[in-house]
């Protein structure tokens, strides 16, 4: 499974969405209507899910699914 698709099975999980819903260059608050609860809850999946930590708020500042998988990827996500 890629990258891009374990970050999309994360979300669905959190936003009780299809995974196919979710689109790479989704705009997390426009498109998906996520608010700052879910990403929170987004932001511990993804730590535990890749075992890498995150800055407080640094997931929240993205804007895009495309955005969040750059920052994984700088933190050695695979």
């Amino acid at each position: 499974m890629s990258l891009e698709d374990k970050v999309k099975e994360i979300f669905a999980k959190v936003l009780s969405i299809k995974p196919e819903e979710i689109k790479s260059d989704a705009k997390l608050y426009d498109t998906l209507g996520v608010d700052s609860t879910e990403m929170v809850e987004v932001a511990v999946a993804l730590e535990k899910a890749f075992g890498i930590d995150l800055a407080d708020n640094e997931i929240k500042k993205t804007h895009s699914l495309n955005e969040i998988i750059a920052i994984l990827k700088s933190k050695g996500a695979t």
